[in-house]
């Protein structure tokens, strides 16, 4: 029996050891028995989470499907395929860090990450467009990507500062600051909120730490975008989720991604 601990991973020399499945393998496998197939890898991708906005990006956009790439990937043909669209990869860093991994084998090198959070403070409104600075790692895959378990995960600085201009030059507002990342929607409890506020950070959300903690090993670049969708900031919950406001501002955050990657 191994010992309980609070360490993650549990091994505790788990980063000085070779992955016994590697990225190369699982995207060679998988070409080989046909489900991945040849086609023209993007630049860049766009990962996002919620049903509506997918639908609305292909039913406005001119776009081809890729199968066997996520749930739904589709290159965005008006930017000459430089630049896709995933979606439909369920909510939580496991499995759009896997889909991540995946992307980085096949040669994308950007990848903005756009989607909803919670507003963790008072002075946060529904609809606030928030681009993420650094994310808090309260979630189990960037243990396993970053071996210091204290360095917070962080963004693309340049990506970041292209995506900041281009929403300055559309003349969307937005704020910045960190994310609170955390697995266990139903678990964030009223302390840890008031000790996040206190801390200044901004939104709480389930991906962000693992696609930065991704990124910074393999060597691309990820940024981070949210539409505040609900706000917990009264220590109670006040959804919006599927307001206008909320779904108006995740598209136009959308484009805005689109314009800094094309």
């Amino acid at each position: 029996m191994f010992p309980i601990t609070m360490r993650i991973p549990s091994f505790p020399d788990k980063h000085k050891s070779r992955a016994i499945v590697t990225p190369q393998e699982h995207v060679a496998y998988f070409r080989q028995q046909g489900f991945i197939p040849d086609f023209p890898v993007p630049e860049s991708v766009i990962f996002c989470y919620e049903g509506n906005l997918l639908d609305q990006i292909t039913s406005t956009e001119s776009v081809e499907q890729v199968h066997g790439v996520g749930g739904g990937f589709y290159l965005l043909t008006e930017t000459d395929n430089r630049v896709a669209v995933s979606g439909n990869n369920g909510i939580g860093a496991p499995g759009v860090s896997m889909l991540l991994e995946i992307c980085i084998e096949l040669g994308v090198k950007r990848f903005i990450n756009v989607g909803i959070a919670g507003g963790l403070q008072k002075t946060s409104h529904i609809g606030d467009v928030v681009v993420c600075t650094s994310a808090i790692r309260d979630e189990g895959v960037s243990y396993h990507y970053l071996e210091d378990p204290l360095a917070p995960a962080m963004p693309s600085k340049n990506l970041t500062a292209a995506l900041t201009k281009t929403l300055e030059a559309d003349g969307i507002p937005y704020t910045q600051g960190p994310t609170w990342t955390i697995d266990a929607f139903f678990r964030e409890t009223v302390a840890e909120i008031q000790h996040y506020q206190q801390k200044g950070v901004v939104t709480v959300e389930m991906e962000a730490a693992a696609l930065f903690a991704i990124s910074t090993l393999r060597g691309v670049d990820m940024a981070s975008g949210f539409v505040i969708s609900d706000s917990v900031a009264e220590l109670v919950w006040h959804p919006q989720i599927l307001a206008q406001e909320t779904q108006e501002h995740l598209f136009r955050l959308y484009q805005a991604v689109r314009t800094t990657l094309q």
